[in-house]
């Protein structure tokens, strides 16, 4: 027990011996107290993810019974516990009284809150507030500026009167002094009283806005500690019922069957996947009509139709291509063969949207499991390419006579790279270490990609693009967080974009996704955050601002605004528009500054042109996981491609199939898979270890790890060959992984 010695009074952590029922009698478990909540795990490992069993202290009974027991009681459970030394137990005793009485007192200044504080701001009042203040501090501008006015003209005179030494001159110029002093007097006044009337105001203001926002702080925190407990707790209520019927020796003292089958247990095997993507689970968790509260509604058997498949073998094949001129494969934009319209519709099924949610609170998303039923039938390193939808922007980048211009349409498409986020968020497919995928298009579009699973610790992708004027690369790499309510989702990763004609080398990275309503509530996106699109050959800069959702805003949701300036930091161009319909940009005549407004600038522009306009949505889009015309083709079969390609994955094929419970039983073959290679690479480098061999890392088969000159970090770098082995048929470098 010397974990819980020299822990705060209110927050212990330690063993203790609870009873389970005759048989096994007492059992050494790990019990938390934090919050007013006394939770217990068989080990401390198991904090991370199953929780079994928590008693609320606000409501429960502490009574103690020999030298080393005691007993907590809420009414729903009871908990018979047994400390090392009666030391010890007096120690946890004093704790969970202590607990107690603040959870109580908790309860009661919630209570007063809700009295006092309204369960809703008055927004017609705040914006009326608000609208006051800054009429105040406009006066207080204008006060100053008068001040600094008559104080400047007071001081001259001053000055003035020093150098003269004829006293009616100088009698003179007091006068002029002294109509200076009372103009500086007048305006110092109206300083004075404008300052005490905003300090009036905001006082008055400040106290409720400050408690109303400790409110809803310290609602946000109970809230998230309450959904996690919930979720701990169902796992238990799980794990006894599964237990119930084999166990039928009772204890009169109440037994906990969670602990009668320890050997049993079975915990998922966890495989990486990239985040933005939780979400997912929750939009297939409103498709399916899965209940909030953990109940599956019985599923209806929905027949999948096959999609539309248009074109023959032979249209299937790409055109072969010419290694003497290097121009030869990007043809005429326009042609090519007819692609697929639709993909068969998504069927109907139920699925427990708490068997996933109840391991994802508090944790890296990065290693839950999910089921097909949560995904779409595109992979991760697809949406990598889907980002591309809107690549013709960048080929009327090319043609631009200026580079500022040529700077509106980059920054253009690095923005309508988000537009499908707004309706589509499920959960594609986890690639496995070394799948690939190729999207040649250049025969209609204009350009060709090829991704690559680069690592899977962290998890990683890289993507090469080639056009016949420009060029894109990066590698993306996802950080994660999910607290309950909310799924933040931070790419982390330098995009690149080079044009061959004017030499313009671009970078940027993308900015913050937020899923809300994770739990609750209609599922929504959001894109917030600064991203910087620097032209490092002419340094030309666009500053685009997400503007993040508030119901304070006046401003439409999902606002885009933009500033393109040249090298002395002069704008350009103005950007304007929402990231989920369209931008527009418009050319700066001339600039001013805002005296109201803290000198904030003021463009006068030309007319606004059109940037970029999001395509709108196939028929039955609703059906077929809201994909765009231009993502329903991602996934067509086609021929040529490497063993390795995305296409060829067949859980992926299987789930756009809808053939369900097949791609789970594909998707699990796979991953142990994945796992027994992983786990052949560790031991052949442990073994070279111990032997003192040098043993090489896992390589990617089409990319090399370089230094980035510009932000000297790491980074995933095409070294060619793939398109060449492509027209050989040479896939003997890759690996069997499907």
């Amino acid at each position: 027990m010397a974990d819980v010695k020299n822990a705060p009074p209110e927050n212990f952590k330690g063993w203790l011996y609870k009873w389970t029922n005759y048989i096994k009698g007492y059992q050494r478990r790990w019990f938390v107290l934090s919050n007013g909540l006394l939770s217990y795990y068989r080990n401390q490992a198991e904090m991370a993810h199953t929780c079994r069993g928590t008693i609320n202290l606000s409501g429960a009974y502490i009574d103690t019974e020999d030298s080393c027991n005691f007993v907590i009681s809420s009414g729903t459970q009871t908990f018979h516990l047994k400390a090392s030394s009666e030391v010890e137990r007096q120690r946890w005793v004093t704790s969970l009284e202590l607990a107690k009485a603040r959870a109580i007192q908790m309860m009661e200044e919630d209570s007063d809150d809700e009295e006092e504080l309204p369960t809703d701001v008055d927004r017609t009042e705040l914006q009326a507030t608000l609208h006051i203040l800054t009429s105040k501090l406009e006066d207080l501008g204008i006060c100053n500026e008068l001040i600094t006015k008559h104080g400047t003209a007071l001081q001259r005179a001053l000055s003035d009167l020093e150098v003269i030494h004829d006293p009616t001159e100088a009698i003179s110029k007091l006068k002029g002094i002294n109509e200076r002093a009372t103009l500086f007097r007048i305006t110092s006044n109206a300083m004075i009283n404008a300052c005490g009337e905003y300090l009036e105001i905001a006082q008055a203001q400040g106290r409720k806005w400050q408690k109303t926002l400790q409110y809803e702080r310290d609602q946000r925190l109970r809230l998230e500690d309450t959904i996690e407990t919930l979720a701990k707790q169902h796992n238990s209520l799980e794990q006894a019922c599964r237990d119930k019927g084999r166990h039928d020796t009772k204890s009169s003292k109440g037994t906990d069957a969670e602990d009668e089958e320890e050997d049993n247990e079975f915990y998922d095997a966890t495989e990486d996947f990239t985040s933005v993507q939780l979400a997912a689970s929750v939009k297939g968790h409103k498709r399916t009509g899965s209940d909030i509260s953990g109940n599956s509604i019985a599923s209806s058997e929905g027949e999948s139709r096959a999609g539309e498949q248009s074109g023959t073998d032979d249209d299937m094949m790409q055109d072969k291509h010419s290694a003497k001129d290097p121009d030869d494969h990007w043809r005429k934009r326009g042609g090519g063969r007819q692609r697929r319209k639709t993909i068969p519709t998504k069927p109907i099924a139920g699925l427990n949207l708490w068997s996933i949610i109840k391991n994802c609170i508090g944790k890296e998303l990065s290693k839950i499991p999910v089921p097909v039923n949560f995904n779409e039938p595109l992979s991760m390193i697809q949406r990598l390419v889907e980002d591309l939808e809107y690549a013709d922007i960048l080929h009327t980048a090319a043609e631009c006579k200026t580079t500022v211009e040529e700077m509106c349409y980059v920054a253009g498409f690095t923005i309508g790279a988000y537009a499908s986020t707004a309706v589509r968020n499920t959960k594609p497919f986890n690639p496995l270490l070394g799948e690939t995928y190729e999207f040649d298009r250049s025969d209609d579009l204009g350009w060709r990609a090829l991704c690559e699973q680069v690592s899977h610790h962290p998890p990683a992708a890289a993507i090469h693009v080639d056009a016949k004027d420009w060029t894109l690369w990066t590698d993306i790499t996802i950080a994660s967080k999910f607290r309950g309510k909310y799924l933040q989702v931070f790419p982390q990763g330098i995009l690149h974009i080079k044009f061959k004609k004017t030499g313009s080398y671009y970078t940027y990275r993308k900015v913050t996704s937020t899923v809300h309503n994770i739990i609750v509530g209609k599922l929504w996106v959001d894109q917030s955050g600064e991203c910087e699109v620097v032209n490092h050959t002419t340094k030309e800069c666009c500053r685009i601002n997400y503007k993040p959702y508030s119901y304070f805003s006046g401003d439409i949701p999902r606002k885009v605004t933009g500033v393109v300036t040249d090298a002395n930091n002069t704008a350009k161009f103005i950007l304007s528009g929402t990231w989920d319909q369209k931008m527009e940009y418009a050319k700066v005549l001339h600039t001013s500054l805002d005296k109201g407004s803290r000198g904030k600038p003021l463009y006068q522009t030309a007319p606004p042109k059109m940037l970029w306009q999001k395509n709108p949505l196939p028929p039955n889009a609703e059906n077929m996981y809201n994909m765009t015309s231009f993502c329903i083709t991602m996934n067509e079969f086609e021929t040529g491609v490497a063993p390795t390609d995305t296409r060829n994955r067949p859980d992926q094929r299987l789930m756009e199939e809808g053939q369900w419970d097949e791609a789970n039983k594909e998707k699990l073959r796979l991953e142990e898979k994945q796992r027994a290679t992983r786990r052949k690479r560790e031991s052949e480098a442990t073994a070279a270890a111990e032997s003192g061999k040098p043993c090489e890392s896992y390589k990617p088969i089409w990319f090399d790890r370089k230094m980035d000159p510009l932000n000297k970090a790491t980074t995933y770098v095409y070294k060619g060959k793939y398109w060449e082995s492509k027209e050989k048929g040479d896939w003997e470098q890759c690996p069997d992984i499907f």
